[in-house]
């Protein structure tokens, strides 16, 4: 893994696919929906539940699902800035759903906030729903957390086999510092007799000084893992 590769492009809200998903009292819910909050921002905590309900939930892209893609367009249509947004952000996260702070999470990157959402960020990865630590780790997580809090949320995506190519950034930010961790995390699971994820190796790789001679058993393990899955 090269740490010189660069940041995945943010995926935009795929506006095109999502009008042609949805039917003609959906799009028209929508339009007015993101012209209301326009107008009056405070109504965004009473549409921004209702996203699933009027639009639908089925897979749009990669990316996003149809109710997400339809609470971005209504995030993004908030006349709000700085201090004021992130405290909308910070409510609709905090008092939504999991679908709901999914869709809060994917849409971060789409807004001018810098660093004011990382609370957002730091409460998904606290807890243990899986699908919001890896849309806590999407664009926005990659760009504003700090090092050491991105090591911790890499490392708890391994403990709880969130593959890492969903991890936004990590060829641009993996660092001697996180290989020694899962150079680490790979050892203890080895000595326990456990399984190590094959998707650890190309950071362990990129940093070799980290697997020293009592480490070596690391790279072995691995590579005899890889063979028999050849």
């Amino acid at each position: 893994m090269s740490v010189a590769e660069s940041f995945r492009p943010t995926p935009a809200v795929p506006h095109t696919a999502l009008r042609a998903a949805l039917d003609t009292t959906a799009r028209l819910w929508l339009d007015e929906a993101a012209a209301t909050i326009a107008a009056e921002p405070v109504t965004i905590r009473t549409l921004f539940p209702a996203a699933r309900r009027r639009c639908g939930q089925a897979r749009l892209t990669e990316h996003w699902t149809v109710d997400e893609a339809a609470r971005a367009v209504l995030l993004t249509a908030l006349p709000r800035t700085g201090p004021a947004l992130a405290d909308e952000v910070t409510r609709l996260h905090r008092h939504g759903t999991p679908a709901e702070r999914r869709a809060v999470l994917r849409t971060l990157p789409l807004l001018d906030l810098g660093d004011l959402a990382l609370p957002v960020v730091r409460d998904a990865l606290r807890g243990n729903d899986t699908t919001l630590i890896e849309a806590a780790l999407g664009p926005y997580g990659a760009t504003h957390l700090p090092d050491a809090e991105y090591r911790q949320a890499v490392l708890k995506c391994v403990f709880h086999e969130i593959p890492l190519d969903r991890v936004h950034g990590l060829p641009a930010r993996a660092d001697r510092e996180l290989a020694r961790m899962l150079a680490d995390f790979a050892h203890e699971r080895i000595v326990a007799g456990r399984d190590v994820p094959q998707d650890v190796r190309p950071v362990v790789r990129a940093f070799p000084d980290v697997v020293t001679e009592d480490l070596a058993i690391v790279e072995k393990q691995l590579e005899r893992d890889r063979k028999e899955e050849i």
